[in-house]
């Protein structure tokens, strides 16, 4: 190789435009030795230092002012070991060179990350630390395989996009550089010149943390070590275990009174997760802890998907917020998006000057409702990219399970357009095929990589086989949002109750579908914005009607088949719709308001407590042997009554009154003669109700009613849901009644 480079190519290098820089650069062997070529703008003179002796080897000369220097060594068998003594204005510094380490990716990692199938592409993908023949530095990674040159700038070379490019990985598309010296710390960007000759600054797509918004940059951080499991946690997310979820935005459960700002994940870690723990909440999911440019976007459009937001602390502080959750014995879900992301410059959006993580046609690539682009999930790098997130936050920061937004979207090309505005899949359908193998890979991967971890699904439509396995045709979800439900027996409980007797279907219908997947009942985050009103807000109605509403919807909620969601605020009848802006309102729990969002509360907790200590509320919920109507036409009087039972065939008869009228003597047909013990009365006057009922237990009657050979004679409280658990047996022959 000759040691003669031409100005041309200087002037490229120089320049920051030339792609191969480490055919240049460095340390090359000659025919009459070795050459030494180093770029270090605005350095006075450049030296090279045996590294074992610091001895004085040559000082190169300054071939080109821009900061190019080059010189020659003499002959021999081994390459030289080296380091640079750079000379600068007002001080000298010994470095070494980053252009003279090898390849970083080995070869099975460079074609598995080709493939897609890397199981943890966030291994070798971003910044790392490292350690290279005895130096410390950072190796950098990222893919990019359009562009024409990338380089990583930062505060450790003056954001100067000239001074680190990237060494090319024409098999994969990534560019890779180890970078001496560099700590965990700083803040980096990786400069892009992309496809069509324009340079751009581009966060990392792996990076592990990030600047606090509205800065942008990339901050190095170290991997975050894996988090054991627990087979609690495991058999906690078990499809006959019980499932209580508190939906929580961070930034505005509770703010500072001061300053309306945030509390930190260790304020959270100090007020949030002890809250959950007395409310009785098995579960907690986070809204996005994706690092994400807009609050008011609450997360959901996510550009950082490996860091987790900057505006609650640390990465550290974050993990220690989900290790006080664990302590107590909660489970902690996230809400993870990869359905779309934003366009902001910084991000994925044209990454390299194409549309690389995106679709390029917008009929496949642009979100119409959100103005967000939507992943190409025909590239097998960009599923890689998002499969081994959910690997990521699930491994190494001890999340329990994926709640997936916006499934619908993904799985359908005609998701909110008209026709014309979607293209047709290869056999002229509208579903998404290539979405739909990527998740059914991510599924089935957690379900092996992670088992006892959990996927929910939020999937809008009736698209079969959400919750079957993948081997089934199903999409691999253990759990689907229940959204027919929410919509029904909110509608249903919106009416005013001498309407709902015209309606009474809209809350018995969930039943004829209720087997056919696992479902959470959600009434979440969604239902408390944009002119929905809060939950309370709906209920008709004066004051008493309104909480009484709102707690018999609640008991008979918490009954029904199916896993619970609640968003936060609901739990106390929280009167105004959420405003992400600002915090909960706490002030509502004051006595001076009367007590009445005091009772809801207290309702919440006993139905939670109540919930788990009670099987046969939750084992059998995807069993039909566990449901049974017991009441399920009375439509003039709009009362619903029902059994739920366990495995050992212990029984709970739930009733709901859904008018403000108490109806006496009310009776239910039961199977088998018992007593019936009152455990839970949402009209209690523990709860601000009017305290009718059944003075604690009723006795089983031999009167047949509704085809069976014993009843029981109730009292319904107005607008209210009572839980009656059958005790021992009993003769009940000369028990008559009237």
């Amino acid at each position: 190789m000759s040691g003669t480079i031409d100005k041309d190519t200087i002037r490229q290098l120089t320049t920051g435009h030339y792609a191969d820089p480490f055919s240049i650069l460095g340390m090359h062997k000659t025919s009459n030795g070795f050459t030494v070529r180093a770029f270090a703008p605005d350095a006075l003179q450049v030296s090279v230092l045996d590294k074992q002796t610091q001895q004085p080897l040559i000082t190169l000369s300054q071939v080109d002012q821009t900061g190019f220097f080059s010189g020659s060594l003499p002959p021999r068998e081994l390459p030289y070991r080296y380091q640079f003594l750079i000379s600068w204005q007002d001080h000298q510094q010994v470095i070494e060179d980053p252009y003279r380490f090898g390849p970083l990716l080995q070869e099975l990692d460079s074609w598995l990350l080709a493939e897609g199938t890397h199981l943890r592409p966030y291994e070798r993908l971003g910044a790392h630390s490292a350690r290279l023949d005895d130096v410390d530095g950072i190796t950098f990674a990222v893919w990019a395989p359009n562009a024409l040159r990338v380089s990583v700038v930062g505060e450790f070379n003056f954001w100067d996009g000239r001074r680190h490019p990237m060494r090319l990985r024409k098999e994969s598309g990534i560019w890779e550089l180890f970078i001496p010296h560099v700590q965990v710390g700083q803040l980096y960007k990786y400069e892009v010149i992309n496809s069509h000759g324009q340079p751009v600054l581009k966060a990392d797509p792996y990076a592990f943390a990030a600047e606090m918004r509205p800065n942008t940059a990339s901050r190095i951080c170290q991997l975050p070590p894996r988090v054991p499991v627990s087979d609690k946690r495991r058999q906690a997310n078990g499809f006959s275990a019980p499932m209580s979820i508190y939906e929580v935005h961070l930034g505005s459960w509770r703010r500072h009174r001061d300053d309306n700002g945030w509390l930190s994940y260790k304020e959270l870690a100090e007020q949030l997760i002890p809250y959950v723990k007395y409310m009785g909440f098995t579960h907690i999911e986070l809204l996005p802890m994706n690092e994400h440019p807009f609050d008011g976007s609450w997360g959901y459009q996510p550009v950082g998907m490996y860091a987790p937001t900057r505006r609650f602390g640390t990465i550290e502080e974050f993990r220690d917020l989900i290790d006080a959750a664990h302590k107590e014995g909660i489970n902690v879900l996230l809400d993870w998006v990869p359905a779309h992301f934003p366009t902001d410059a910084h991000g994925l959006a044209q990454f390299d000057g194409t549309a690389l993580y995106e679709y390029s046609d917008p009929r496949e690539g642009f979100h119409q409702d959100w103005n967000t682009l939507i992943y190409n999930y025909s590239r097998l790098e960009v599923c890689n990219y998002l499969s081994g997130n959910a690997l990521y936050w699930i491994e190494r920061f001890g999340i329990d399970g994926l709640r997936v937004d916006a499934v619908a979207s993904m799985v359908y090309r005609d998701y909110s357009r008209a026709d014309g505005e979607w293209i047709p899949n290869k056999f002229g359908g509208n579903e998404n095929l290539e979405a739909i193998d990527f998740v059914r890979y991510t599924n089935k991967t957690i379900g092996i990589e992670c088992p006892g971890a959990v996927t929910i699904a939020e999937e809008s439509t009736d698209y079969p086989g959400v919750t079957l396995p993948p081997d089934m045709d199903g999409l691999g979800f253990h759990y689907k949002w229940n959204l027919g439900w929410m919509h029904d027996t909110l509608d249903y409980m919106k009416l005013d109750p001498v309407h709902r007797q015209y309606h009474h279907d809209l809350l018995t219908f969930g039943m004829f579908y209720a087997h056919t997947e696992n479902f959470v009942l959600p009434l979440s985050h969604d239902e408390v914005v944009h002119g929905k009103r809060s939950l309370l807000g709906r209920m008709p109605g004066d004051t008493w009607q309104q909480f009484a509403n709102l707690r018999a919807y609640y008991g008979f909620m918490w009954a029904h088949p199916g896993k619970k969601l609640l968003f936060m605020g609901g739990e106390f009848a929280q009167g105004r719709e959420w405003n992400h802006d600002s915090s909960l309102d706490w002030h509502l729990l004051d006595p001076i308001q009367g007590g009445w969002h005091n009772g809801v509360q207290d309702l919440v907790r006993d139905l939670n407590h109540c919930y788990q200590q009670q099987a046969a509320l939750y084992q059998l919920d995807f069993d039909p042997k566990g449901f049974e109507w017991l009441v399920v036409d009375d439509k003039q009087n709009s009362v619903f009554a029902f059994a739920r039972r366990d495995a050992d065939g212990n029984e709970l008869v739930i009733v709901s009154n859904f008018t403000p009228v108490t109806r006496e003597n009310y009776r239910i047909g039961i199977d088998i003669p018992a007593e019936y013990r009152e455990i839970l009365n949402t009209d209690s006057e523990y709860y601000r109700g009017t305290n009718a009922g059944n003075q604690g237990s009723v006795h089983s009657e031999a009167i047949p009613s509704h085809g069976r050979n014993h009843s029981l004679r109730l009292t319904l409280p107005p607008l209210a849901t009572i839980y009656l658990r059958r005790e021992a047996r009993y003769d009940a022959h000369a028990t008559q009644g009237l």
